[in-house]
């Protein structure tokens, strides 16, 4: 080999090797889950959630999680993650934020899982925020991920499942899941029989009360004859002192 050769060789060696350095950090950045060992229906699973970060200028503050099928924010505890950081769950998943990283660090936690659900596999988007207000979208499903323009997509973190063990089982709803029934009624039901009869109205030839017309009106008969009977003494015992 001449030395005009060898020369040229080696330029285009550390050309490439430039290139390989420029684009492996871009490249290598993603956010994963692992749970070692983790089989379908597992109970008290702890997962490992890591993201790296892709800024240069700014530190990671929040991550947010969209949970899969199975998997309800009431089932997910908190268990560490960086110094100060909350955990909070949300309507869909929830979110791991608090004093922004350093520029550069990547953000790690730990939560639990109270049952993992029976299925291959499990799929965790997530979205990373930034200091500066920038977010990294790792959400694309592995049919979905496309080249970025820089040599690689966002895979949403996934975790593979063995088959659950022998015997296991899905265990009942936590207390927040399970439906709630309507409370008795405190009052007493109304007696329909009750509203039946108020609604008939009163047969003829009887008063409100329910007394037959007839009673008032033989008690009445009574009442005249005494008083005409009362009468008619008074005017015979008066005509015979007159006389």
């Amino acid at each position: 080999m001449t030395g005009k050769t060898r020369t040229t060789a080696v330029t285009l060696s550390a050309a490439a090797f430039a290139v390989a350095v420029a684009t492996a950090g871009p490249a290598a950045a993603h956010a994963e889950v692992e749970a070692e060992g983790a089989r379908a229906l597992d109970q008290n699973v702890a997962l490992t959630f890591s993201a790296e970060s892709e800024s240069a200028s700014a530190g990671i503050s929040k991550l947010e999680v969209v949970l899969p099928e199975g998997i309800t924010p009431q089932d997910v505890t908190y268990k560490k993650g960086p110094e100060g950081w909350k955990f909070a769950p949300t309507s869909r998943g929830y979110t791991v934020s608090g004093p922004k990283l350093a520029v550069g660090e990547d953000a790690e936690y730990v939560v639990t899982v109270r049952q993992l659900p029976d299925t291959k596999e499990l799929v965790f988007k997530t979205l990373q925020s930034y200091s500066d207000g920038t977010i990294d979208r790792w959400i694309q499903l592995e049919e979905e991920a496309e080249d970025d323009g820089h040599g690689h997509g966002h895979p949403a973190p996934r975790l593979k499942l063995k088959a659950a063990a022998p015997g296991a089982e899905l265990v009942s709803p936590g207390p927040t899941e399970e439906p709630t029934t309507p409370a008795p009624s405190t009052g007493t039901a109304p007696d329909k029989r009750a509203d039946e009869s108020s609604a008939e109205p009163v047969a003829k030839g009887t008063t409100d009360d329910g007394m037959p017309a007839a009673v008032p009106l033989g008690i009445g008969a009574v009442v005249l004859l005494v008083l005409g009977g009362a009468g008619a003494w008074w005017l015979k015992n008066r005509r015979s002192r007159s006389v």
